[in-house]
């Protein structure tokens, strides 16, 4: 959860849009449900009369309610309403202005309600009163005392009764000067349900904006951690490479993020809205005064024990989710990529048994999490169904004793049901929330390791203006990181420009290891590297391997075309140096043959040529760059003898200038080497040319008996 927070807080004014956008749709949406008790209880049940305030009296009603008021209530009354033309007393200020209002309505209540009840004509009259009282006959006192009398008889009315009698008052006074009431009803409902329209409209546009907002935050989120992690796995070196498998940085790249940008959606939507609408829902039912409080905490409780119970048994599923993914993908790839080799050993059933098992294992935790989760929609429309039977149950028997209206019951059930869904809302987004925790581990975890190599601060880059290419090893020993071995021990010669410098040893001594040292692929463990005199960890990356056209192993192109691949170094390579390195590569031939020539389409890893030509196309690339070192290791193992022989001649007539590395494993490929080494376990056991090695080392005349004639051997001596 809280590095989601992280990852949005790169968003800040997105998300304060966001945030103020679903305020005002959660103001527009808890406001919804009282319009609609408003025009139920007000627009249809009061003929849209809103207050037990007349806005218009006649004067013996103004004596009349006057006769039953004390003098400070009586100065009120006059205070409020003024004389008109017609002979009539005029409100002076609006029913929306709620203090003065409240206050008349305070004032007019208990008179209101002596006057309509039946029980106050069946011993005497207002008007009798009024007539005893100008007469002398009977004293303002005795008429509150009377007043008094007649309250004590009364007070078993609720409020809810005493409002209804006021509005049935205004009502009654309205019908008996004339007035218009289905005009003055119609006039309400179109009042109420405009601003009813207009808010559901507000809503509609916020919440459109906030999707809008809310897709493009979570997306931008996505595609900067997508770079962030590609660039980060970029400047690895391949120490770190070591600890995440090809198909787990793919999973992370995509998959983990995936399930981030779509957790940041609901967050943004929903974990931010809920409590927005569940706080107002509370606050809004407090006032409602319905006394039914209590069915939204059982609700609430209900909706908490069950998450509860459902989140003990999913959680610790939804945390093996992703790494059951990350093996289903280990799996798929290795068989994907090694297809041939299955075929060959006839292990497709064994294959499909190690997919299978991946897949079932992943399917078992999804189907035990989906069918935990699935109980919850059911039993969450259970509880709102039986909270809505209580608020009818119990809404009903206050309706029947007049203490509660039936349009504040349906708003009651509106914000109960926005309450329970603003639980739900936050329940769901829990369920989620465990897969992407994990997931935003994962990527942190490839986020926060730091690279192993790094340029320091003060390179210096500038003691190379003219290079010349001198490679030195000097006293290098390297081991791999964790290793308590080393795989090169004291490892020390030197590469001269113009001339070539062979590897040469049995399978493990560490010869590509020596190579990739070179360009830093790893840093070594004693001793140093220099190019020129120059320690190559006090180059630059970039420097380092502008000077350098490295040829790996296993030869590797990318999609896109002939030409792109061979001036993959960058649009310096001219056409001319692009056709001369394919030249000397041997690779012009084929090149030729192809319909498009450079132009022809090269498929993902080059799998539409063979891996003869994939080495050529990989050899000439390095060569188009013109370096001034050149590193190929063991780059010729599938060229045949005759290309093989054609392009180590034209190597030596065009590169006549360059350092040239090879690491081999055929004698023939480095015959005539200016200077060969000789590596076993890691150690330089001989050096020099192919004659001078055939005489005095004996590991390197083991390697020559393998791979040459007797004929071959005594002429190499001689």
């Amino acid at each position: 959860m809280f590095k989601m927070l992280k990852y949005l807080k790169e968003s800040k004014a997105s998300v304060a849009v966001i945030l103020i956008l679903l305020v005002i749709q959660a103001y527009c949406d808890l406001a919804l449900p009282q319009y609609t008790a408003d025009i139920v209880d007000v627009g249809i049940g009061q003929a849209g009369i809103e207050q037990a305030v007349p806005k218009l009296l006649r004067q013996e009603t103004m004596e009349k309610l006057s006769l039953f008021m004390t003098e400070e209530e009586a100065s009120v009354l006059e205070a409020s309403y003024l004389l008109n033309e017609e002979g009539r007393y005029q409100l002076i200020f609006s029913l929306e202005e709620k203090a003065e209002t409240e206050r008349l309505a305070q004032t007019l209540e208990i008179p209101i309600l002596i006057l309509m009840t039946t029980s106050v004509q069946e011993q005497v009259s207002s008007d009798t009163l009024a007539e005893m009282l100008g007469e002398g006959r009977l004293t303002k006192e005795q008429i509150l005392q009377y007043r008094e009398t007649l309250l004590e008889e009364y007070s078993s009315q609720n409020t809810a009764m005493t409002s209804q009698m006021g509005i049935a008052f205004v009502r009654a006074e309205y019908e008996a000067m004339g007035m218009d009431l289905s005009a003055i009803q119609t006039d309400y409902l179109w009042r109420k349900g405009g601003r009813m329209l207009l808010y559901a409209v507000v809503m509609m546009s916020a919440s459109i904006f906030v999707g809008l907002l809310a897709a493009k935050t979570s997306a931008k989120i996505g595609r900067d951690l997508r770079g962030r992690i590609f660039s980060r796995v970029v400047s690895f070196s391949d120490a770190e490479m070591d600890q995440f498998s090809t198909a787990s940085l793919i999973t992370r790249s995509t998959n983990d993020i995936q399930q981030i940008q779509m957790v940041s959606v609901m967050l943004l939507r929903m974990v931010l809205y809920a409590p927005i609408v569940g706080l107002g829902g509370i606050l809004k039912v407090m006032g409602t005064k319905t006394g039914m409080g209590w069915i939204i905490a059982v609700a609430v409780g209900a909706i908490l024990l069950l998450v509860g119970v459902l989140m003990g048994l999913a959680m610790p599923r939804f945390k093996k989710m992703q790494f059951l993914v990350d093996r289903l993908n280990l799996v798929s790839r290795e068989i994907l990529t090694g297809l041939p080799v299955i075929r060959a050993f006839s292990r497709e059933h064994f294959e499909e048994k190690r997919f299978d098992h991946a897949n079932k294992d992943l399917m078992g935790n999804q189907l035990f999490t989906n069918r935990v989760m699935t109980v919850m929609m059911p039993a969450m429309t259970l509880i709102m169904n039986l909270v809505t039977v209580m608020i009818l149950w119990f809404g009903a028997k206050g309706v029947d004793l007049g203490n509660l209206q039936v349009g504040d019951m349906l708003a009651f059930i509106t914000y109960t049901m926005q309450i329970v869904i603003s639980f739900l809302m936050l329940t769901m987004i829990s369920v989620m929330l465990p897969r992407a925790g994990v997931a935003a581990e994962r990527i942190e975890e490839v986020l926060a390791l730091e690279c192993s190599i790094l340029d320091k601060e003060q390179t210096q880059d500038n003691r190379l203006e003219a290079v010349r290419g001198e490679v030195r090893f000097e006293k290098v020993s390297f081991r791999y990181p964790g290793a308590e071995d080393n795989v090169l021990e004291g490892i020390d010669f030197t590469a001269s420009p113009g001339q070539t410098t062979a590897i040469i040893g049995s399978t493990g001594c560490g010869k590509s290891t020596l190579v990739r040292l070179i360009p830093r692929f790893y840093d070594v463990t004693e001793g140093r590297i220099t190019i020129d005199g120059v320690d190559v960890k006090d180059l630059s990356q970039y420097r380092l391997r502008e000077l350098l056209g490295y040829v790996p192993q296993k030869g590797v192109l990318f999609s896109g075309t002939i030409e792109s691949n061979l001036k993959f170094a960058g649009d310096f390579i001219t056409e001319a140096q692009m056709e001369e390195a394919a030249q000397i590569a041997q690779a012009m031939e084929f090149i030729q043959s192809k319909p498009k020539k450079f132009q022809e389409e090269i498929s993902q890893g080059g799998t539409n040529v063979s891996g003869g030509q994939k080495q050529r196309l990989s050899i000439a690339r390095a060569i188009a760059k013109q370096p001034e070192i050149c590193i190929f290791d063991d780059s010729f193992s599938a060229l045949d003898y005759r290309t093989d022989v054609v392009l180590r001649k034209a190597l030596h007539e065009k590169l006549t200038d360059a350092t040239v590395i090879i690491v081999a494993q055929r004698i023939s490929t480095i015959l005539h080497a200016d200077q060969i080494l000789v590596l076993d376990e890691g150690r330089i056991v001989g050096r020099g040319t192919h004659q001078e090695l055939l005489n005095s080392c004996e590991e390197y005349r083991e390697i020559a008996r393998s791979q040459l004639s007797e004929s071959e051997l005594e002429g190499g001596r001689g």
